[in-house]
């Protein structure tokens, strides 16, 4: 092992966990007891093929307080697995709900995107509240993150669920996506910042202002986006919209995945979209390989830098679990396992891309691109 390179990679290290601690301090959290909400708000659910799990969401939806004036509209996209039928039941005749019936996307537009833009025409909310069949809710959420959108002022919000995971491979891999966060977004900076590339959000629990949407051009601008959500987000900043990812995991939590096999096919189906090309994916995988992967190897060789940047990235990853409810020990002292994981799926994803095999729900994955335009 080459000390200046485990040394250089354990200096990065020791800065992404000084940088981690300094987040955990800054990031807003999404309010567990908000003010009462006095506008009205739409709360829009895209469903296809979730007759397993979309019970609990919208028995967590139907129970929402502190909003005087909400509306639920949840879209059929296509389901044949008798959704449509589980929402019914559970919804019954309550006057606020209303069961769409989604049409099809064309030829070059996105499942997701698509049925988010049939929701948008449909809600007559001044917040737009779009929300995932796996994440449930407390009963203050809808509330406190209309609040969290209005009290700093933004255009979109993303307050990001607690993540849920068991087993071995969500628990190696789903922990990286608030880690992520934590560890490498400014977030005081990024807040008052419209720069597209300081945006972060995440589609399982997003809320926007309803003009702001449409200034941006609304889900049908990023119809392409397999990373939609956070394609949108860079379209409200490109506007001159501000957005913010706040700390939602004491008003929400999400299970996305239930084993390795889920995990494995959700990352398959988007991870290349969020490296772009061949070559920025091949760049990626070095410099994570060389921040995760080359300290700890050099510390089984008694390297003392290379145990330092081990350590330190075991600590940025115990304070991002620690600040967004996440489960701190043993898994935190897996974060080299947890790099293997992201590259071994990001080999898989982009060897699918090639051969054009990815697929979600049934439907071919013809979206190219991350950014928006």
């Amino acid at each position: 092992m080459r000390a200046p390179w485990t040394t250089a990679a354990a200096a990065v290290a020791v800065g992404g966990a000084v940088h981690s601690v300094v987040n955990a301090r800054l990031m807003r959290s999404a309010p567990t007891d908000p003010p009462p909400c006095t506008e009205r708000v739409s709360v829009l659910l895209p469903v296809r093929d979730e007759a397993h799990r979309v019970e609990p969401t919208l028995r967590s939806l139907l129970a929402q307080r502190g909003v005087a004036d909400l509306e639920l509209l949840v879209l059929d996209d296509g389901s044949t697995d008798g959704t449509a039928d589980v929402v019914r039941a559970v919804c019954g005749a309550d006057p606020r709900v209303r069961l769409l019936t989604g049409t099809p996307p064309p030829e070059g537009v996105l499942g997701k995107p698509n049925a988010c833009a049939q929701l948008a025409a449909e809600a007559t909310g001044d917040v737009l509240v779009f929300v995932d069949a796996d994440v449930v809710f407390t009963d203050q959420a809808i509330a406190s993150a209309v609040w969290s959108l209005r009290s700093a002022d933004l255009d979109l919000v993303s307050p990001f669920p607690r993540q849920l995971a068991d087993g071995w491979g969500p628990r190696l891999a789903q922990p990286l996506l608030p880690w992520s966060l934590v560890v490498s977004l400014p977030m005081r900076v990024a807040e008052k910042s419209t720069r597209p590339s300081l945006a972060a959000a995440n589609g399982q629990f997003l809320v926007v202002d309803a003009t702001a949407l449409r200034r941006c051009g609304g889900w049908a601008s990023v119809s392409d986006a397999v990373l939609d959500d956070m394609a949108l987000a860079r379209r409200v900043r490109l506007s001159g919209g501000r957005t913010a990812a706040v700390d939602g995991s004491a008003v929400a939590e999400c299970r996305m995945y239930e084993d390795w096999a889920q995990l494995r096919d959700g990352y398959t189906k988007s991870l290349w979209s969020a490296t772009g090309s061949p070559p920025a994916a091949a760049v990626f995988a070095a410099v994570f390989g060389w921040l995760y992967l080359l300290p700890p190897v050099a510390a089984l060789f008694g390297s003392r830098a290379g145990l330092v940047g081990y350590l330190a990235a075991v600590a940025s990853r115990a304070v991002a679990a620690r600040r967004t409810g996440g489960r701190v020990w043993p898994d935190a002292w897996a974060h080299p396992a947890s790099a293997g994981v992201v590259l071994v799926l990001l080999h898989r994803t982009w060897r699918g891309r090639r051969a054009g095999t990815l697929e979600w729900k049934g439907r071919p994955i013809t979206g190219r691109r991350l950014a928006a335009r």
